[in-house]
């Protein structure tokens, strides 16, 4: 390396230490996503590699049939708990961040669930939902609510609350982390300068609080939308996407795996991945356009 120049040196040094990177992005991110594209346009088994292509037949299947697009009603179950879940993740957050006794204990508490894995936390809260010895059910009746006991995995009318309650429960202790660590960031001097002119704790946490962490919550509404459009393991453990808790997602695995139809699978997957982009791109230019 001495006989090289400075600049030369320098050059092949982020050359190598970017070669690998870009390799390992090609061949598991944009390689795989080019196929994906070409299978779409295909009727692929997914058995060898026969297949036949058949241009945006797919497509047209996928946007003529309305039970596909159907399931997208249950993942709004996720996206509206996904919501609530940012607004006590917030609280929390704001409550651990103040000077409590005890904090970094009540941050573990909360915390865990999201390090449980998830099919750990179904069969938890199988026996949390189950109709005659479950732990809710016991606790309502012990309590005199015995008509608030409720089969709640069985009624099509609260099964996906139950499951979207679930995925609030397990991933709030996240978003929390991610607040905490936001809130943090902010000096004292703002609040100190706001105590001087008389601002009340509400009049600090919406002029000074929301204000310094505006980005960290265009990031929160981004994840609880792509998470709520991606929602699959909990309803697919807990109940197969049986009782219409069917997700785009569990669609979608169905359509591949269970159908054989890797084609019309793959098409599925790109529709999703334009929704996602599609609502990110609404969500930026539109409701938060004034931080720009």
């Amino acid at each position: 390396m001495h006989q090289f120049s400075y600049k030369t040196q320098r050059y092949l040094i982020l050359f190598g230490f970017l070669t690998i990177p870009v390799l390992l992005s090609l061949t598991f991110s944009y390689y795989p996503a080019v196929s994906l594209l070409y299978y779409s346009l295909t009727d692929w088994s997914g058995l060898g590699w026969d297949m036949n292509f058949i241009g945006l037949d797919n497509y047209k299947e996928i946007f003529t049939k309305p039970e596909v697009f159907g399931a997208l009603k249950n993942n709004a179950y996720y996206f509206i708990g996904g919501l609530i879940q940012v607004v006590f993740s917030l609280y929390f957050a704001v409550i651990l961040t103040g000077k409590l006794r005890g904090r970094n204990g009540f941050r573990v508490i909360l915390f865990l669930p999201y390090v449980l894995h998830s099919v750990a936390t179904v069969i938890m809260f199988k026996n949390v939902y189950h109709v005659e010895y479950g732990s809710l059910n016991t606790l309502l009746g012990a309590i005199g609510l015995e008509s608030w006991q409720q089969s709640w995995l069985g009624d099509k009318h609260l099964v996906n609350f139950s499951l979207a309650f679930i995925s609030m429960w397990k991933y709030m202790g996240l978003n929390m982390v991610i607040f905490i660590g936001a809130l943090q960031s902010i000096p004292d001097d703002l609040y100190e300068a706001g105590s001087i002119d008389g601002a009340s704790g509400w009049q600090k946490f919406r002029f000074i609080t929301l204000p310094s962490i505006r980005k960290v919550l265009e990031l929160m509404l981004i994840l609880t939308l792509t998470g709520a459009l991606e929602a699959f393991d909990i309803p697919y453990v807990m109940l197969l996407g049986a009782n219409d808790t069917s997700t785009f997602v569990i669609k979608t695995v169905d359509t591949a795996f269970k159908y054989q139809n890797f084609g019309l699978a793959s098409a599925m997957a790109v529709v999703l991945l334009m929704m996602v982009l599609l609502f990110i791109v609404i969500q930026r230019k539109f409701l938060f356009k004034g931080g720009e």
